[in-house]
């Protein structure tokens, strides 16, 4: 039988418990709505936006955030999100009749923000929105893209402070389709910059759809590659993604690969979890 004093620790530390996740709900930069009859489910992260200059072709929106709290001693570790063809981004407010699974894509960047990882989600600037890491005329001269001129230009300002206290030594990216390729992008023209990429619904940096040449050799210090794909994904084939997580493993490079048997082009339930479990494997 509990005496009084032992009653009385009990209490203590369900009131320190409670306290505890009371703090750690309110320290969540995002708020989720569950479906309902008359409502989709949601969820909201609140942002900021910066302009970071693009060339000749003025400045490009970039939308970014950073956990609550204190930066550790480091900086925060960080998140580069890319965005799929026709899909800009200018807030962190998704809803599940998005197409794409962009509600998932809220789901990742809220599990991001609420694991200490800064994220941002900068802007494609094409017409079709599209990166131009496999534009024909600049797949395979890429430093003449103003692309290149753009990450140039984003990565001084991230390494400068203009997103807050970023760890130069943790920079992770991640990305859909449009995204997804030139998440690869990261490893191919800029090196040494990436702990680990997580690429979904893509492959290789210069491939478009189920045109995919893989080149012989990969750069040897490219990260470790989580692939997440549908293998009923009709516009980028998962056949077009297998030879590069294949390449990888050739070459001894740590690559991983989560498919779906009836996933389709999108963004899956499973990839907010996955993908933040691959970047925690590679601090």
């Amino acid at each position: 039988m509990p005496t009084a004093k032992t009653s009385l620790i009990l209490g203590t530390i369900l009131l320190a418990a409670a306290s505890l996740t009371t703090q750690t709900q309110a320290a969540s930069r995002c708020t989720s709505v569950s479906a309902s009859a008359t409502q989709e489910a949601s969820v909201t992260c609140s942002a900021q936006t910066a302009w970071i200059a693009s060339g000749a072709e003025g400045q490009r929106r970039v939308v970014f955030q950073v956990p609550n709290g204190t930066a550790p001693a480091g900086g925060w570790p960080v998140a580069l999100l890319f965005h799929g063809s026709m899909v800009r981004v200018t807030s962190f407010s998704y809803s599940a009749d998005m197409p794409f699974g962009g509600y998932y894509q809220g789901l990742l960047i809220r599990a991001l923000l609420d694991n200490g990882y800064a994220v941002i989600a900068p802007n494609a600037l094409t017409a079709a929105d599209a990166w131009q890491t496999n534009a024909p005329e600049y797949a395979d001269n890429y430093a003449q893209s103003n692309d290149q001129l753009f990450f140039n230009n984003l990565f001084a300002a991230m390494n400068a402070g203009r997103f807050g206290k970023l760890n130069p030594a943790r920079w992770y990216a991640t990305g859909i389709s449009s995204g997804g390729y030139n998440t690869s992008r990261m490893a191919v023209s800029f090196p040494g910059r990436f702990k680990a990429l997580a690429i979904q619904s893509a492959s290789y940096a210069t491939c478009v759809g189920a045109r995919c040449q893989i080149p012989q050799s990969l750069p040897a210090d490219h990260p470790p590659t989580l692939f997440m794909h549908g293998m009923a994904d009709r516009v980028v084939p998962w056949s077009s993604m297998q030879p590069y997580h294949d390449r990888l493993l050739y070459q001894g490079i740590e690559t991983a690969m989560h498919s779906e048997a009836n996933g389709g082009h999108e963004w899956f339930a499973a990839s907010p979890g996955k993908i933040l479990d691959w970047f925690k494997r590679h601090p």
